[in-house]
């Protein structure tokens, strides 16, 4: 079995495309990647068809993590169908993951930062209207959850 993971922020260009490029590498140091697949969507629509922010892919790629390929697109009922898990990096986002969910979905809804050991109500802070500098911060929070998760997957899944 597959488990499959998707990261969701409002436009899909800072925060989930971020959090993709950075449990991608995570699952491909530790061989897993037949076993966890990971994309990441927008509640939004205005950036679909666009690639993440220049200060994201920037920040990414100073820790070694390659997001620029990435094109953003907008959550579908196609990724409830597939997702094990629907991480949401806050808490308006998740309002919106929950509502759109279909009533029989089995797959974990949560926010990213529970698996950082943060409480379960912390939020990813949104970069975008800030300096290029905020977003080196969001992804060291990013890389803390995405250790966090990895460990989860592997605890729960036997992996």
């Amino acid at each position: 079995m597959t488990i499959h993971i998707v990261f969701v922020c409002l436009g899909n260009i800072c925060r989930s495309p971020s959090a993709q490029g950075i449990l991608e590498r995570l699952v491909n140091d530790a061989g897993l990647q037949d076993k966890i697949t990971v994309d990441s969507c927008g509640t939004a629509a205005f950036n679909v068809g666009k690639n993440p922010d220049p200060r994201a892919i920037a920040a990414c790629q100073r820790k070694g993590y390659d997001i620029e390929k990435q094109i953003a697109r907008q959550i579908t009922p196609a990724d409830y169908e597939q997702a094990n898990y629907v991480i949401s990096m806050d808490n308006i986002n998740m309002m919106s993951v929950k509502a759109w969910a279909p009533e029989d979905y089995q797959g974990e809804l949560s926010l990213f930062m529970r698996y950082g050991g943060a409480s379960e109500y912390a939020q990813v802070p949104d970069p975008y209207y800030h300096e290029a500098n905020q977003f080196d911060g969001t992804v060291s929070v990013l890389e803390k959850a995405a250790k966090g998760l990895l460990t989860h997957l592997r605890k729960m899944h036997n992996l």
